[in-house]
């Protein structure tokens, strides 16, 4: 069984990227093998226009997620681009994939409705991603619920690529990632880089600290008891914190006698102290950079021995093999 997804380098990774997808795919990690996840820079390229931009995003995006503990002993990690076979078997199965099929895809309704320019990168986006599940014979794709629609659309590409030439791919299945934890911006809204509300896994720690204490509360004199379940800062930092002390917060919200910059504060100490070692663990890959760059040659060269051997298959299949 073996388990795929990758995650665009857009920018830093920020809280809502750790808690809602990160830590989930490396609870799954165990297996080199079977455990695949990539650097999709190629998706990044309908947002990222700068080169040099785009070089630095993935390799930031390469150290954080070393530092946050993906292992290259229990994970293969490599840069989307680094596996030219994906780009490929890209265009085989496009030749199958309806118009309306596209046309239906949220992201691309979602920028007609709002009449925005969606280039044909966007319109397809979701036939590469369909190549990226396939050509490693996944199994499980660990994804956010607003994801689950691509990874049916790659069960009709393959479903009709298997009709028409035979029993080339394998039907990939979805896995929801636990959405429970809940991760608002410094505005209370959802934690966005769309929204500029983020708060950065790795930035400097004052400029963390800063951010912290510039989130946006509401107005309540202090001796007032707060419901704790639907405060943002309360919700921040149940992420971090353990039960002993989530349970302690919650008891001060009920009581009533405090100020949002003494949650503030205690959020900022909390946060800082649950990074510590993957920030050290950060640091020392990228004091390391030849390392760094030799675990994405060998997560490649593992990764192009499968998605060669998947692109054969499907290129003797239809015929041009």
């Amino acid at each position: 069984m073996r388990i795929l997804s990758g995650i665009q380098p857009t920018g830093r990774f920020h809280w809502g990227n750790y808690f809602g997808a990160i830590q989930q795919y490396i609870a799954l990690q165990g297996d080199k093998e079977k455990a695949f996840y990539f650097i999709a820079n190629l998706h990044a390229l309908t947002t990222v226009r700068d080169p040099e931009r785009m070089r630095q995003n993935v390799y930031d995006a390469a150290l954080d997620l070393l530092g946050l503990g993906l292992d290259p002993e229990k994970a293969t990690l490599f840069v989307q681009s680094d596996v030219p076979e994906v780009s490929q078997l890209t265009w085989l199965i496009m030749t199958v994939t309806p118009m309306g099929l596209l046309e239906r895809c949220h992201a691309y309704k979602e920028k007609k409705a709002r009449g925005l320019t969606a280039d044909t990168g966007l319109f397809a986006y979701p036939v590469l991603m369909a190549a990226d599940i396939l050509i490693y014979d996944s199994n499980i794709v660990p994804v956010g619920e607003d994801q689950m629609q691509h990874i049916e659309v790659a069960r009709d590409i393959a479903g009709s690529f298997n009709y028409l030439f035979g029993n080339v791919f394998v039907l990939p299945k979805g896995k929801v990632l636990d959405s429970s934890a809940k991760v608002p911006g410094t505005d209370g809204e959802k934690m966005s880089k769309s929204y500029g509300n983020t708060i950065e896994c790795f930035e400097d720690l004052k400029v963390q600290r800063k951010k912290i204490m510039r989130i946006t509360t509401d107005s309540r004199p202090m001796e007032e008891s707060k419901d704790p379940e639907i405060d943002h800062l309360f919700q921040l930092y149940s992420n971090f914190a353990t039960d002993s002390q989530r349970e302690e917060m919650a008891a001060l919200y009920r009581r009533g006698g405090f100020g949002y910059g003494q949650i503030k504060k205690e959020l900022a100490d909390v946060a800082e102290a649950y990074f510590a070692d993957a920030r050290k663990r950060r640091e020392e890959f990228a004091a390391q950079p030849e390392l760094v760059r030799e675990i994405l040659a060998q997560g490649a060269a593992r990764a192009r021995q499968k998605a060669a051997e998947v692109l054969l298959r499907a290129e003797i299949a239809c015929g041009i093999k």
